[in-house]
């Protein structure tokens, strides 16, 4: 059964106010995973953690019996730095339905996690939530096997988003990337239309947590992956599968994860080259 959208955005809300950093508090235990991932986890989590492996796993089995290839959507969901879970939540379903719909709905599925974050995660913070995606993307046996591609999302996702092509403008760029005069000008204009209809953005405003100019300048220059701690340790995950089947006779370069950014696929080198942690670590003392 799929899990409910709403009650996996408001777990992901609780969640994304709490600190990214790694809590000092000692009812929190280091929880590793296969790929020796190591994460700060709130014990009282593992249940809720365990269950919903068991929800997305059966709904990817269930996705891949039906032929279909199986990609994992990276794109920040946390306010840090600027932006807005209410836009970035919104966001993730929309850039979802467009790779999707790119690559061909009746061969894709697309795991979003702001749509299947778990209904039981309150309290969670970034540490909690990962420990949790690494289990799901390392998979039984630490290859990835469930997985044919990552989809890490970049600013040219974001400005699709924000000011959508028509079809016949779609037809003229024939695979171009979009070209906005006055980006940052625009995005004001996005801020003060998201104010006057839409009421989770308005209360974040209203509660300090969303300024217009740093909402300008978050979209406009920093809504990447590059810049979110979960994203971080998701592209690390998916450059640790690949290394590991690279090494593997199963596997081999022929049959690594394949990976996008920004709508592109990126260079051999990139598959091999890491990024600073986000919220992966040990409890500290």
């Amino acid at each position: 059964m799929r899990i409910s959208a709403i009650a996996s955005a408001c777990a992901l809300a609780a969640a994304i106010f709490v600190s990214t950093a790694h809590s000092e508090d000692a009812s929190r235990q280091t929880l590793c995973t296969k790929l020796n991932l190591c994460y700060c986890v709130k014990p009282d989590l593992r249940q809720a953690i365990a269950d919903n492996l068991v929800v997305v796993r059966n709904e990817i089995a269930a996705q891949k019996a039906k032929g279909k290839a199986i990609g994992y959507l990276s794109i920040p969901l946390s306010p840090a730095g600027g932006g807005s879970y209410a836009i970035n939540s919104e966001a993730a379903g929309r850039i979802a339905q467009t790779v999707v719909a790119r690559l061909g709905e009746s061969s894709v599925w697309i795991l979003n996690p702001a749509a299947w974050g778990g209904d039981h995660m309150i309290g969670a913070n970034g540490a909690d939530y990962m420990y949790m995606w690494t289990q799901i993307l390392e998979g039984s046996t630490g290859y990835g096997d469930d997985f044919d591609f990552f989809y890490f999302v970049g600013p040219t996702d974001f400005a699709g988003y924000f000011f959508p092509l028509t079809k016949e403008e779609q037809g003229r760029v024939k695979g171009e990337r979009q070209s906005l005069d006055d980006y940052l000008g625009r995005l004001d204009g996005v801020f003060d239309r998201q104010l006057a209809s839409n009421p989770s953005f308005k209360k974040e405003v209203e509660q300090g947590r969303v300024t217009k100019s740093g909402f300008r300048n978050y979209y406009g220059l920093r809504a990447s992956v590059s810049f979110s701690f979960g994203s971080h340790d998701e592209w690390n995950i998916a450059r640790m599968l690949n290394d590991r089947r690279r090494g593997a006779d199963s596997f081999g370069i022929a049959n690594q994860v394949a990976i996008f950014f920004d709508g592109q696929p990126v260079d051999p080198g990139a598959y091999e080259a890491a990024a600073a942690s986000g919220n992966a670590g040990r409890c500290k003392k």
